[in-house]
């Protein structure tokens, strides 16, 4: 399935510096809405406070928080589990973006999203996409045949 994708990519460590980097801001934002949603509502829609230019509640703080942590441990231990991590990260966080999008305007919109938060969670997504698509890895010379 990921045959076609480069393997040993002289750019990779410039792609998990761009996937820590969405990792890093990430958990940040998710700590930051934490502390300043926290005694809320786990779901509340309204009079959501503004963290590092998005709007939050602390449900959507909390699992900001655990993508942050996740990335970043895929990033740190490296190898094939960086390039999955970020394939996947990068798969939620467009598909998130994208589901949220559609119940904007509604009460199913449990996460308080806004058009900026959407657009940002494509941006994030794309960037950590992008990275896993060159952060495969494999034996030394793997993809020196390709480079030629």
């Amino acid at each position: 399935m990921f045959s076609h994708l480069p393997v040993n990519h002289p750019l990779r460590p410039l792609y998990r510096v761009l996937s820590a980097l969405v990792g890093a801001y990430t958990l940040v934002f998710g700590i930051v809405g934490f502390t300043q949603t926290r005694g809320t509502a786990l779901f509340a829609q309204a009079h959501l406070p503004w963290v590092l230019g998005l709007r939050t509640n602390l449900a959507f703080a909390l699992l900001s928080i655990l993508g942050g942590l996740i990335l970043l441990f895929g990033v740190l231990v490296g190898r094939n589990l960086s390039f999955l991590v970020s394939l996947g990260g990068g798969v939620v966080f467009m598909v998130v973006g994208m589901l949220m999008l559609g119940l904007l305007r509604t009460d199913a919109n449990f996460l308080g999203f806004t058009v900026t938060t959407c657009i940002v969670s494509f941006i994030l997504g794309s960037i950590i996409f992008t990275a896993g698509l060159y952060g495969r890895t494999g034996v030394p010379g793997e993809g020196a045949h390709r480079r030629a």
